[in-house]
């Protein structure tokens, strides 16, 4: 279903050449995440991989950025949507003189994801006429290259670094300007007509030259398989609309070429406007890869559940248990900045991620919720597998009383109260895996013994009187939000949980938004995941209607786009922060509308 952008209705405008981040829709095939404005214009896309440099970065450089934009030369009014049940997104342009529908897709095959990058443009006339404007404006990924074009008997290419590409259009599509750095033309459509215009791209190999309507024909292909994938889905309960949507962006940022799943599928964007915490998110973290997995298992995606799994357990005997890799497997580049403007003037523009020379306990309790999801839904346990979960489970039990960098990777150490849950997670669900035949039994009630201690020293240290709640640190009267994951995770007592999460709505809460601890309101927005666990919490622990009622709130703040939902908002303008689209935001939602409606997720 289509809805106006923005939704005050009124044309769609830009601030100092940037759209809210809530103007964008993500597509993509698998393979890599374009993100397309309200006003027709796709800002950011990393080809031909998720974690390539951005070949449209736009997003971050409004000036010098490159981007591919279908605009109404006419001032207009946009309606924008997913297609039932696809990631192939529609906008529908209303002018003086017409209505016009841009369609647009990353395509696939009827098998599978191409060899090729292929971004595929439709523009059909439905009502009088619509004069469009067509500007690809060539940038320079991450300011790393210089893009120039070539030509032979088979047509021109643009190159930027290794990167190849062809624009294909069909007749109706005019060129006025073509050079190193931009193609310009335009496309006029009436009532009935169809044009259509593409970006056929690969890095460092041939290029096929498809006839523009087989490229056309492949929109409605790419539609038809994520409708079947969809399909396939088995969640039955409440808040399908928002759950399948999730899990289409959750699909989206599952990188099929090895089964990794990345964070989010943008680098930098702010979660405070003008701050500096501005990340890169385009890597697989070990707590968004365990907790997706374990949703597409109750979703019933075992095929990309058993490749995310594998993908995970690979790498971390390779390299151990980091808190994050790369999506082909290998460590995470340190930090570095890039000379781009910044969204909105946020910097600096990152890439890598100094994340990847932290220890965060939560790994070893995510890993463990994830393979206890897996026995559980009836799957095996290879032998290695096991042995690889029986060493952390070691590991965890060795390690759990020094400091670490908690679930929100921050700069001090200390011994967040988070972790040590986590750690606590962990050992039990090795005990209940030992105890089912799953793991190497041997050193089972070493593993009972060590979770046992954690519990009691929570207890006795990160229990606050007079907070009534459990707190982010010993000694510290702050309140972390993640610790209602507590409740999912069966930790402790009902009535000590219950009492947490009321202080934490308490302090944290900002209308339908909730921030991560206390204190974080000074740099950042709220962080959305951290409103649904709470939502999950209170449906764990009975609290029904309130749980009912937050979720509802939220879902309905969120109403801003088509559904790609990002890592923060605004509580006070509700205007999106942070990377999009976010995993995690997705991911809780499903976890939440799971719980509510009584499904064990």
């Amino acid at each position: 279903m289509l809805k106006p952008f923005p939704r005050a209705g009124g044309p769609v405008a830009r601030t100092d050449g940037f759209l809210p981040i809530e103007g964008y829709a993500a597509i993509g095939e698998g393979r890599s995440v374009a993100l397309s404005g309200a006003d027709g214009s796709i800002d950011w896309w990393c080809c031909p991989n998720l974690d390539s440099p951005p070949l449209f970065d736009r997003l971050l450089s409004p000036e010098e950025g490159g981007y591919f934009a279908i605009t109404p030369e006419a001032p207009f009014t946009s309606e924008i949507g997913y297609r039932d049940g696809s990631n192939v997104h529609e906008t529908v342009f209303t002018t003086q003189t017409g209505r016009a529908r841009l369609t647009e897709s990353l395509n696939s095959g009827p098998a599978g994801r191409l060899p090729w990058a292929e971004l595929a443009r439709r523009i059909e006339g439905l009502e009088g006429h619509v004069r469009f404007r067509v500007s690809l404006v060539f940038g320079t990924r991450g300011d790393t290259a210089a893009p120039y074009l070539s030509g032979n008997s088979n047509g021109t290419a643009f190159h930027v670094a290794g990167m190849m590409g062809l624009f294909r259009t069909s007749d109706g599509v005019r060129i006025e300007t073509e050079n190193d750095h931009t193609i310009a033309g335009f496309v006029e459509v009436r009532a009935g007509q169809r044009e259509v215009v593409a970006i056929v791209a690969a890095e460092n190999q041939p290029l096929v030259v498809a006839p523009i309507a087989e490229i056309d024909g492949r929109i409605d292909v790419s539609c038809q398989e994520w409708r079947d994938w969809t399909e396939r889905l088995a969640y039955r309960g409440r808040y399908a609309e928002p759950v399948l949507r999730s899990a289409l962006a959750l699909k989206l940022l599952l990188y099929s070429p090895t089964g990794a799943i990345a964070a989010a599928a943008t680098s930098s964007l702010p979660e405070g406007i003008g701050g500096s915490k501005n990340y890169d998110y385009r890597y697989a973290w070990i707590r968004d890869a365990g907790y997706v997995i374990k949703a597409f298992l109750r979703l019933g995606a075992q095929a990309e559940a058993n490749a995310a799994l594998s993908w995970l357990m690979r790498h971390i005997g390779e390299h151990g248990a980091q808190v994050l890799y790369t999506l082909e497997g290998g460590c995470v580049p340190d930090e570095q900045e890039i000379d781009l403007a910044g969204y909105r003037g946020s910097r600096p523009v990152r890439t890598g991620n100094a994340a990847t020379g932290q220890h965060q306990h939560g790994i070893y309790g995510d890993i463990f919720e994830t393979a206890e999801r897996f026995v559980a839904d009836g799957n095996m346990l290879d032998l290695r597998t096991g042995a690889l979960l029986a060493g952390l489970a070691d590991q965890c039990a060795e390690s759990w009383k020094l400091k670490d960098a908690g679930i929100w990777e921050l700069p001090e150490a200390k011994h967040y109260t988070g972790s040590k849950i986590s750690c606590w997670q962990a050992l039990a669900r090795a005990v209940e895996l030992a105890d089912g035949g799953h793991l190497p039994g041997s050193c089972r009630e070493r593993w009972a013994r060590a979770r046992d201690r954690v519990a009691d020293w929570i207890d006795e240290n990160c229990w606050s009187e007079a907070q009534q709640s459990y707190v982010m640190y010993p000694g510290s009267e702050k309140l972390d939000a993640s610790l209602t994951l507590a409740v999912r995770f069966r930790f402790g007592n009902p009535e000590r949980l219950a009492a947490t999460c009321r202080a934490i709505d308490r302090e944290l809460g900002r209308g339908p938004y909730h921030y991560r601890y206390t204190g974080a309101q000074a740099e950042e927005g709220c962080f959305l995941a951290c409103t649904f666990w709470l939502v999950e919490a209170k449906a764990l622990l009975r609290e029904t209607a309130e749980a009912e009622a937050m979720f509802e709130a939220l879902v309905a703040a969120l109403d801003r786009n088509s559904g790609t939902y990002s890592e923060m908002a605004d509580p006070v303008s509700g205007a999106y922060l942070g990377n999009l689209p976010q995993g995690l935001t997705h991911l809780a939602l499903i976890q939440a509308a799971a719980t509510l409606s009584g499904l064990d997720l």
